[in-house]
């Protein structure tokens, strides 16, 4: 996953996401925030540029507490490939085991989601709430 840090960068991904809400209302807000300051200290990740096809955002890891805080560890996500999204889930360094977290998304907007979260999630032994 890379890291959007460049202003264009996060001003294109902007315009781009505009284009399809309401479905990637789960991460516009947060595109819009890094993209006029961060006063949050959240960070926006993509698959690969400029062509993506799963944008996550989340609070950067420094700035996290609990790891047991899954309310403080949510990440948000957008995702044109079902298959990006379980390449996501199933080993990244921008999802890991070490912490509890919590995935928002648009499920009734954008196929897929509980499934991916659940086949990983059995895959590996853990508990979905």
């Amino acid at each position: 996953m890379q890291i959007l840090r460049c202003p264009a960068q996060l001003q294109l991904l902007e315009e781009t996401l505009r284009r399809s809400l309401p479905t990637t209302l789960p991460v516009l807000g947060t595109v819009m925030t890094v993209a006029r300051g961060n006063p949050a200290s959240h960070e926006v990740l993509v698959d690969s540029w400029p062509h993506f096809g799963i944008v996550l955002t989340r609070l950067r890891p420094e700035d996290h507490r609990d790891p047991r805080d899954y309310y403080t560890n949510q990440l948000s996500v957008f995702y044109r490939d079902k298959g990006a999204l379980k390449a996501l889930l199933e080993g990244t360094e921008a999802v890991t085991r070490e912490r509890a977290f919590q995935i928002l998304g648009c499920p009734g907007m954008q196929d897929g989601l509980d499934e991916a979260v659940q086949e990983v999630a059995s895959a590996r032994g853990l508990k979905v709430e």
